[in-house]
């Protein structure tokens, strides 16, 4: 357990260090994700980022567990 918390830590150390050139990636704005908005509301639903963020995720663990 104590060495999960520790890699899951680095990750999200990782992660804020490279937030401003992740933040450059087009993701969030893809086709396929819906932004409506109203005059007093915003919904916005991301169904490619998180398909394409799935089939990542996926693969990295495949990698990993052969």
């Amino acid at each position: 357990m104590p060495r999960i918390l520790i890699v899951i830590g680095l990750l999200l150390l990782l992660a804020g260090l490279c937030w401003p050139l992740l933040s450059r990636l087009p993701l969030g704005r893809l086709p396929g994700d819906i932004l409506i908005q109203r005059q007093n509301s915003t919904v916005y639903i991301p169904i490619t980022t998180c398909v394409l963020a799935s089939i990542i995720f996926s693969f990295v663990l495949w990698i990993i567990r052969r």
